[in-house]
């Protein structure tokens, strides 16, 4: 059995990882939802029928050309505090990190590519890129999909498509997706706007951990709603074209807050910077919003030298349990808030205070 911290690569390396228009799209996701034929979905399968549907599928995704050399394991061999780092790095849904017995996971080595089994399918397989890169995804998805679908006999009906639990992945059972970091669009009060008119698209906006979470840290997800009735290259194209104007109104947002109201957002991301610091106890919502400042900082080069990757990392390992796996010892939230503080004190000594023009 891999152990689960080993083989997962350190934040440095998942932070350092670039893609197009990276500024504003921190990654991109395809995910396909698919069952098995004859064999009832996982919440209404009792348990022998989990454990039965886990054990044909582990072998059969762990067995692909991607995913050699992968991390897989059922969900009951795995740690509260393993699952919380998967559902941090988004590898896997918080609905997923309470499953136990009958549910597994296969990760690749790059963490580009991973399968939930038995979640709300038998299988939720998803492509993840750095960066604006969709239509790769979903090239890379689509191959594994087409492959496995040669080992297992998949539930599909010729009117409705590929059969889900949830009658919104019905048909072709494709979650395209975006985690979009728009602190220009919150700063300028246009956030409101942007999200209502996505919603009349037919597209989803989330928060960081997508349904039913807030947008912390000023980074938001963009999904397809519904999979029946468009294919899937139509859907993907759809997502395209509304992420690449949600990028152009970011730009133009960040151009006009500092054509009228420079003073407001150096005041900004100057506080962000002196609280980051000089905190000596911080909590990880807090944290997180003011990294977003930084971020926005670095990228509007009010900090000369410093590296966006940098503020990505601490993104990552200030968040609860990267932060408790850094220490051995069982933390309470105060005790995480304190040490997070000075980690955050300590990896910003390098950058200096914000030059405003």
């Amino acid at each position: 059995m891999k152990n689960l911290h080993e083989f997962l690569i350190s934040p440095t390396q998942a932070t350092q990882q670039h893609g197009p228009h990276d500024r504003i799209v921190m990654s991109s996701r395809v995910r396909l939802a698919r069952n098995v034929r004859e064999s009832s979905f996982p919440g209404w399968a009792k348990k022998p029928e989990r454990v039965k549907i886990l054990d044909s599928i582990l072998p059969a995704v762990s067995a692909l050309p991607e995913m050699a050399d992968s991390f897989a394991e059922s969900m009951d061999n795995l740690t509260p505090l393993d699952k919380q780092i998967l559902v941090e790095r988004h590898l896997i849904s918080r609905e997923h990190a309470a499953k136990s017995v009958g549910s597994g996971i296969v990760l690749n080595r790059e963490e580009s590519f991973c399968v939930m089994i038995n979640e709300e399918d038998h299988l939720r397989m998803q492509a993840l890129r750095p960066g604006f890169q969709i239509r790769e995804a979903w090239n890379a998805i689509d191959q594994m999909d087409s492959a496995l679908e040669k080992k297992l006999n998949f539930a599909f009906d010729n009117e409705l498509g590929y059969l889900t639990a949830c009658p919104t992945n019905l048909g072709t059972g494709i979650r395209v997706s975006a985690m979009l970091h728009l602190p220009g669009l919150v700063l300028g009060e246009q956030i409101n706007p942007i999200i209502q008119s996505v919603n009349k698209l037919g597209l989803a906006v989330r928060g960081l951990y997508g349904e039913g979470t807030e947008a912390l840290g000023n980074v938001f997800q963009v999904s397809n709603q519904m999979t029946l009735g468009e294919s899937e290259t139509g859907i993907v194209e759809r997502l395209e074209k509304v992420l690449a104007q949600i990028i152009e109104h970011e730009e133009n947002a960040r151009l006009s807050l500092m054509e009228k109201k420079p003073k407001t957002v150096y005041n900004h991301i100057g506080r962000a910077y002196g609280i980051l610091a000089n905190a000596h106890s911080i909590s990880s919502k807090e944290t997180m919003n003011l990294l977003s400042l930084l971020r926005l900082g670095v990228d509007l080069n009010l900090f000369p030298g410093a590296k966006r990757a940098l503020v990505d990392e601490l993104f990552l390992t200030t968040q609860p349990a990267h932060l408790q796996k850094q220490i051995s010892d069982k933390l309470s939230a105060e005790e995480r808030d304190l040490i997070r503080a000075d980690m955050v004190r300590e990896r910003l000594k390098g950058v200096s205070r914000p030059v405003t023009k």
